[in-house]
């Protein structure tokens, strides 16, 4: 049987080059998934949570409204945390020639269809 959030993480570094890892968590640091060789899911899911709540609070700051999206820009890549709605992250390893407009055409949708899947999963 096909898990369909595995599946997802998996298309999302098929279709889009450059992308080498991710893994799904909850806000609280919790791994629901993930698709990685070398970073620890449970490290990653617990430093993306920590992340989240601080761009959380860079945008409460601000006042630019609701975050979406926050990247660290390393010297071999980059790891771009994206909230899955209110409940969830998504964290993606990329290396440092990931195509970025790939990866921006392709998130909206990979996001949505997690939501989906979260939301009726909790249903």
């Amino acid at each position: 049987m096909n898990d369909p959030v595995q599946d997802i993480l998996v298309s999302l570094r098929d279709r889009v080059m450059g992308v080498r890892e991710t893994t799904l968590a909850t806000v609280d640091g919790l791994v629901v998934a993930s698709d990685s060789d070398k970073t620890h899911p449970e490290s990653m899911a617990a430093v993306a949570s920590a992340a989240l709540s601080l761009g959380h609070r860079l945008a409460d700051q601000g006042d630019t409204g609701t975050l979406r999206q926050l990247t660290a820009q390393c010297s071999a890549g980059h790891v771009i945390v994206t909230a899955v709605g209110t409940r969830a992250l998504l964290a993606v390893v990329t290396d440092e020639g990931v195509d970025g407009l790939a990866f921006d055409r392709e998130i909206p949708t990979v996001i949505e269809d997690l939501k989906k899947i979260l939301a009726n999963d909790t249903a």
